[in-house]
């Protein structure tokens, strides 16, 4: 008799009419984690816990608008002809880089109302987000989804020595796969050690923790999404298809590319975005101070502009007051 290995159940729990999926509670755990190591940190330059929590409350629904929307700009196919699908998230179905994309612009807008520089409120965020992404992974886990190509049990067992539990999960219909979800959040996991390290040193300016983290999380996704078998790609011309070969190569040692859709496309587009990423992190940060423009530290105090440009405005308005004043004495 075969026994298959008891898989976990992608619904958590159900109330009447409505069902809770798995997926969503590790989501909405990725947001709280990421909102109070935020606060933690926030707490140094003044900034208080609603600060973050309006930031979160309206960056989260943003970033998971647009990470669909960039996941289902990629299946367009698929989704011209199911358009009922669309805002079925809880299925899976969501693309990171589209979800940081939609964090970005909200968290601009929503900076700038208040006052702050952006580029100093995003470092102070940017272990936030990758927590998040660390955690949200898991939900790729139950759902069986994001894996990468076939492997031999052997090889998660013995080799690697992964639990169990989670190589019982990447059985998917009698196949094991690379668990890409693991490395990716491993590969997070060692990055938010790498920036709560970094953010200490003087050396550092505002802005570049962000960017740390974005090369960071880059580098790995480049190298782990060439495992996946389930990459948005699209049709590029050949020199770039050799190029993000050659790149990719030096992992060939001991993995195996995953599979690609020809149909799809034959370039990884979050691979493509990574090395942008990379590229543009590396010359954002080189540029800026040899042009001088990075000036502020991370540690620096933090200014509130509209705040300080109030105090201004009061303080020139009773100057003339005070000066009126000395006169007549």
């Amino acid at each position: 008799m075969t026994m298959f290995p008891l898989l976990l159940d992608p619904i958590a729990f159900t109330l009447g009419p409505l069902t809770v999926h798995w997926y969503g509670i590790t989501l909405g755990l990725a947001a709280l984690a990421g909102l109070l190591i935020a606060i933690q940190e926030g707490k140094r330059f003044g900034l208080t816990s609603d600060f973050f929590l309006d930031l979160m409350l309206y960056g989260v629904p943003s970033s998971i608008i647009a990470a669909r929307l960039y996941y289902v700009a990629f299946k367009w196919d698929y989704y011209s002809e199911h358009p009922g699908e669309i805002i079925q998230i809880w299925n899976g179905g969501i693309a990171i880089y589209g979800a940081i994309i939609g964090a970005l612009i909200c968290g601009f807008f929503y900076i700038r109302a208040k006052g702050f520089d952006f580029w100093r409120i995003v470092d102070i965020c940017a272990p936030s987000l990758l927590i998040g992404q660390m955690i949200g992974r898991w939900g790729n886990f139950i759902n069986q989804e994001a894996y990468g190509g076939p492997v031999e049990k052997s090889f998660l067992s013995d080799t690697l020595h992964i639990p169990a539990f989670i190589v019982n999960q990447m059985n998917v219909n009698g196949t094991y796969h690379h668990p890409t979800f693991l490395y990716e959040s491993l590969w997070s996991l060692l990055g938010l050690v790498i920036l709560f390290i970094v953010r200490r040193q003087k050396f550092l300016r505002a802005g570049e923790l962000f960017f740390t983290y974005f090369i960071w999380y880059s580098i790995g996704r480049f190298f782990i999404e060439g495992l996946r078998t389930d990459s948005l790609a699209f049709h590029g011309p050949t020199w770039l298809v050799s190029l993000m070969d050659s790149l990719w190569s030096p992992m060939t040692s001991v993995f195996e590319a995953g599979y690609l859709d020809a149909a799809e496309g034959n370039v990884r587009s979050s691979q493509l975005f990574a090395i942008l990423i990379i590229l543009f992190g590396i010359v954002f940060i080189v540029v800026r101070r040899q042009r001088g423009n990075a000036i502020e530290r991370y540690n620096d105090p933090l200014v509130n502009h509209k705040e300080a440009a109030r105090k201004e405005t009061e303080k020139m308005e009773n100057d003339p007051k005070e000066e009126n004043n000395n006169r007549s004495v």
